[in-house]
């Protein structure tokens, strides 16, 4: 075996793959794409000796060869084709001891692919405490194959595994596991000879992936099908018969190599914990009280650490505005990139807060009951179970809540999840609604007890929540299924998490943001820091001149805000509010809000800051009332008349209520969906939508 070979991990979902994964590789790890499908590749690197280092490819979990998934389907590709850049040297096989009969199946059917292959029996203190003991001697001999115990949470049997890994060293793959039902011989002989494959099982998997197989030309699909056509090949007749045949001798070997009590021991506290967590009832007020806690964590816990870091970022643009000569070098640096990595690095603490729940529930195993509770309603508009989170977050942010979408493994459920979770209206617009509602809606009670104000605002988020719904609807319509989607799960037992994989999932999910949809973020930021920075020829220069001698008479604080005003309208980005006009004229805006508008796309609280530099208030003055009173007294110069009237304001609500959030959104949109198909088709979408619901408001209201 070579110094650098490539070994992968395969398993079922909940065997322990992601935790050895993590006890393999460490920090040593890190998250990209396979070509040409939207699968996360996670790879890491582990030192097996002093001369050699193992590339550690953790495949998606799937229960056999057969897939009923895109991550499934890459398993498949992955292992049958040896000409694949990430077909492995050695595959190694995480099985939970606890359920040996049914993943040996994905074991034996890996072992007749002619792969080098390890057995791991994962989990071995679970099988401990429940009366199981394993006879590793006869079980390696049955199977003829070398066979590791671990426990994967504690680090457990590592060594062992690593020292296996080293020695497999010229050896050769194992016997075939099981004789194959009848089928045509003449079919596997033809295929093997045109591919060259090692044995008829490999053959006959060709035959049976012929339609769906990644890997395989055109030409070579049409020629197979012709070819089972001729030969009575009936693929689903030939998986079902050969999964059987496995299972009978798999029982065999299970039967002789594992010692069990006559009646396992139910694990109480887990039998306890459901009868209340799964209630009808009583499992969804629980439900909701975590969802509360999670949500004030990222509102609450989050705020300190991003003041922090919003103060840091402040105070770093004005030290190297005091020590730097000023330059418009300097000004690109601290206002457009610095600005930029301010806008990224701040929303880390909402990540990280976001995936260390999301985590815990995740090892504690409280995240499966959650999306068996949540399934049946979450189904009729077309979501997941595992898209209940994902869509409570984004009232607080959506950047960390789509990423939270990748615990979704049906793809068509997770686009339609990342698709309608940014119509949850998220924190960053509460300081547009709260100026506008206060400044159109009277602060006084309904009924004595609800404050009017609150229930508007209270009204704009569920606005936003059942346009999530609807539109998750109409996708359930559009994208429709070649199937029936059937949702199978296992429940597995309650147990302390590990901290470690904790803390990996933090690190990995925080450098994923910030290293692949930071990138876009900082570069969209000086992108609009230079549209508004900069005018056509003298006019920033001219508007500047012109408004210092319009204004004499006012102190120099005035004046610098005028100036602020008159340069920005004077930009290219004035210019194209000016331009846009026009179009948003429908909606009662003029070119001001119109460069609101636009700014704001770079996070949504920049509007309130752009509102301020607009109307010569200051940025740095963050008096909400003054905002609202400046606000109130702003004439439309068409009708001589306040400009925010309510008929304005509640269009500009409605219009931020549905339109898409930020350029993070987008940014972490094209990160999960791997392309821009789908972040444009949400931009229309959303665009068109707020542009339609603020019309008919303004019109209906004026």
């Amino acid at each position: 075996m070579e110094n650098h070979p490539k070994i992968a991990l395969v398993g079922n979902p909940n065997s322990g793959k992601s935790s050895l994964f993590n006890q393999l590789t460490g920090l040593n790890q890190k998250v990209g794409n396979f070509a040409g499908v939207t699968v996360d590749k996670k790879t890491g690197s582990c030192r097996l000796s002093d001369a050699q280092t193992a590339k550690i490819i953790d495949l998606p979990g799937t229960y056999s060869l057969y897939p009923k998934s895109p991550d499934e389907q890459l398993v498949s590709d992955i292992l049958l084709n040896a000409k694949d850049a990430w077909h492995p040297d050695l595959v190694v096989v995480v099985v939970d001891t606890t359920n040996l009969k049914r993943n040996l199946l994905l074991f034996s059917q890996v072992q007749d692919l002619h792969l080098p292959v390890i057995l791991v029996l994962n989990m071995m203190d679970v099988a401990r405490k429940s009366g199981l003991h394993v006879d590793l001697a006869a079980l390696q001999q049955s199977l003829n194959a070398t066979v590791v115990a671990t426990n994967a949470r504690t680090g457990e049997g590592i060594g062992e595994l690593k020292r296996e890994i080293v020695s497999w060293t010229n050896r050769k793959p194992a016997d075939i596991f099981t004789d194959n039902p009848d089928f045509a011989s003449e079919l596997t002989r033809d295929i093997r000879e045109k591919f060259g494959l090692p044995n008829d099982y490999v053959a006959a998997q060709y035959a049976h992936h012929a339609k769906n197989a990644r890997f395989l030309a055109n030409g070579d699909k049409e020629w197979i099908g012709k070819l089972s056509e001729k030969h009575g090949f009936q693929p689903q007749q030939w998986q079902a018969k050969e999964t059987l045949a496995r299972f009978e001798q798999i029982r065999k070997i299970v039967s002789s190599a594992i010692l069990k009590p006559a009646t396992l021991p139910e694990n109480a506290l887990t039998k306890r914990l459901d009868k209340l967590l799964l209630h009808r009832v009583w499992g969804f007020v629980i439900f909701l009280a975590i969802l509360f806690l999670i949500f004030q964590a990222i509102f609450a816990w989050a705020q300190y650490p991003m003041d922090v870091i919003d103060n840091g970022i402040a105070q770093l643009k004005g030290w190297l505005h005091a020590v730097l000569p000023p330059s418009v070098l300097v000004d690109l640096l601290t206002d457009g990139l610095i600005a930029g990595i301010g806008g990224v690095v701040i929303f880390i603490p909402q990540i990280a807060i976001l995936f260390a729940f999301i985590s815990i529930l995740e090892e504690t195993g409280y995240m499966a009951r959650v999306v068996f509770i949540m399934d049946r309603i979450m189904r009729v508009f077309g979501l997941n179970g595992k898209s209940v989170v994902p869509l409570i977050s984004g009232v607080a942010c959506a950047v960390p809540a789509i990423m939270a979408t990748r615990n979704i493994d049906n793809r068509k459920d997770r686009l339609i999840t990342i698709f309608v979770t940014p119509l949850m209206s998220c924190s960053a617009r509460i300081p547009i609604f709260t100026i506008l509602v206060a400044l159109v809606v009277p602060d006084r009670t309904w009924l004595g007890i609800f404050n009017l104000q609150g229930v508007t605002l209270m009204s704009l988020y569920l606005l936003g929540f059942l346009s999530a719904i609807f539109s998750a609807w109409i996708l359930k319509v559009l994208l429709k299924r070649k199937g029936r989607s059937f949702f199978v799960m296992e429940m597995p037992d309650y147990k302390m998490p590990r901290w470690q994989n904790v803390g990996l999932t933090i690190v990995e999910k925080v450098k994923a943001f910030v290293m692949e949809a930071g990138k876009i973020i900082v570069a969209i930021s000086i992108v609009l820091w230079v549209l508004a920075s900069y005018g056509p020829g003298d006019a920033m220069k001219t508007a500047e001149t012109e408004t210092r001698r319009e204004r004499a008479d006012l102190p120099a604080a005035e004046v610098d805000k005028h100036v602020a005003a008159a340069r920005l309208q004077a930009s290219y980005a004035g210019h194209f509010g000016k331009f846009i006009e026009p179009a948003i004229a429908p909606l009662g805006y003029d070119w001001k809000i119109g460069i609101a508008l636009i700014t704001s796309f770079a996070a949504r609280e920049v509007f309130v800051g752009t509102i301020s530099t607009i109307y010569s208030i200051g940025t740095s003055d963050n008096d909400v009332a003054t905002i609202k009173e400046r606000l109130r007294a702003e004439i439309n110069p068409r009708t001589g008349k306040a400009m925010f009237t309510p008929a304005v304001s509640f269009s500009l609500l409605i219009f931020y209520v549905f339109a898409m959030m930020c350029m993070s959104t987008l940014a972490v949109v094209h990160r999960e969906t791997k392309g821009w198909t789908w972040p444009v088709i949400q931009l229309v979408y959303m665009t068109t939508l707020a542009y339609a619901a603020a019309f008919v408001t303004y019109q209906v209201l004026k």
